[in-house]
């Protein structure tokens, strides 16, 4: 099957650009929905989302040779589960893209499956902070990049973290409140095809990630984890995955490998954000945005193998929050050997924050070599030629 697909995606989105290619590419028309009057970034002019995923009121004419609904990215996962139902065509279920949207909803959903997680706790405004032992970490119910996510050490900054994120998400927010789990962090990529998890690819994020705050910066692949540390971690999302009947579309879930069986951390029903994903080269040649249209459209899946070289990206953070003046040194680091692109997407007046205050990055940095450590030494010293300016 192949037709017109419907791109939902927020104003804010990183991801247009890369799935509007694979648009082209594939010879997919497309129609865009978004969360404002004013449009996507890129492409062509959309329509709110709202008239289409409310369940009431006509349908406008735009979307009746529309036959697969695509979210692009964290914020458009629920609304196009509910575009998708009220078409009537195939997507991720709602009570699914929930669980994925509300991570207090995901753990409930969880609990009772012997799978592993944190423990962990609902902080609500109204009740004294949970007590699950120290150290812990707090974070919003809803959110990616890190964005509000704390680590505290005792009772005195935990009260002080849940202070700090409600004043990001709003003083009256349940927040989530986990133990914190020690050891090494990865990050899954997936596709499930009718209940079947295909895996992609799993990233290794070789810089400790002990908080305070959790900004992320490498990702590479291939992972070196060993082969039946990788089975295992499979093994958890897919069953994690059936526990809340997701049974179709993009996974990207994040794991920490302590002691014992790997722990779910955190599972989104879309694929990897920002422009990471052009990091990942499949031998069949696709994109990965070109394996989850095919999916979405009815299409025959490739070849899902990545290419064996080794690669990584670097994720550009402001180093304090301020307004952007300017990024220099990006011809510098063009010129590292292994360094393929320089991708600046923040631009000069922008207001930008680290984490845990901002959920945006000022750029994304690709590297490929012939070891795993020779990327990560591109990376780092392409991070360290680019000169980052912002005033307070």
């Amino acid at each position: 099957m192949s037709g017109r697909v419907l791109l939902v995606m927020p104003t804010s989105t990183y991801r247009a650009p890369a799935f509007l290619r694979a648009c082209e590419r594939l010879g997919v028309e497309v129609t865009m929905a978004t969360d404002s009057p004013d449009g996507p970034p890129v492409g062509p002019a959309a329509i709110p989302w709202e008239l289409l995923s409310a369940g009431r009121g006509p349908l406008p004419p735009a979307i009746r040779e529309v036959v697969a609904v695509v979210g692009v990215d964290e914020a458009s996962v629920l609304p196009a589960a509910r575009i998708a139902a009220r078409l009537g065509l195939a997507g991720i279920p709602v009570e699914a893209a929930m669980a994925t949207r509300d991570k207090i909803q995901l753990r409930r959903a969880l609990e009772g499956t012997g799978l592993p997680q944190p423990r962990w706790a609902a902080w609500s405004p109204d009740h004294p902070a949970p007590d699950l032992g120290f150290p812990c970490v707090v974070k919003p119910a809803s959110g990616a990049a890190s964005f509000g996510v704390i680590r505290a050490d005792s009772r005195a900054e935990l009260l002080l973290a849940g202070a700090r994120v409600r004043r990001l998400v709003g003083g009256q927010a349940t927040l989530l409140v986990e133990s914190y789990v020690p050891g090494p962090e990865i990050a899954v990529e997936a596709l499930i095809q009718d209940g079947e998890l295909l895996p992609l690819a799993i990233f290794d994020k070789p810089e400790p990630l002990d908080g305070p705050y959790f900004a992320e910066s490498i990702y590479q692949l291939p992972s070196g984890l060993p082969s039946a540390d990788q089975e295992a971690v499979v093994e958890v999302l897919d069953a994690a995955a059936s526990a809340i009947e997701l049974r179709r579309g993009p996974v990207h879930a994040e794991f920490r490998l302590g002691a014992g069986a790997p722990t779910l951390i955190d599972l989104a029903s879309r694929s990897i954000g920002g422009r990471c994903s052009e990091v990942m080269r499949f031998r069949s040649g696709d994109s990965l945005e070109e394996l989850i249209l095919r999916q979405a459209l009815g299409m025959t899946l490739p070849d899902l193998k990545l290419e064996a070289e080794p690669a990584g990206v670097l994720m550009l953070s402001p180093g304090r929050a301020g307004r952007l003046v300017s990024i220099d040194g990006r011809e510098s680091a063009l010129r590292i050997p292994g360094i393929e692109a320089v991708d600046l997407t923040a631009t000069p007046g922008s207001l930008v924050a680290p984490a845990p205050d901002g959920d945006r990055y000022l750029g994304f940095v690709f590297a490929r070599a012939g070891s795993p450590a020779k990327v990560r030494a591109a990376l780092e010293a392409a991070r360290a030629s680019l000169v980052v300016t912002v005033e307070a």
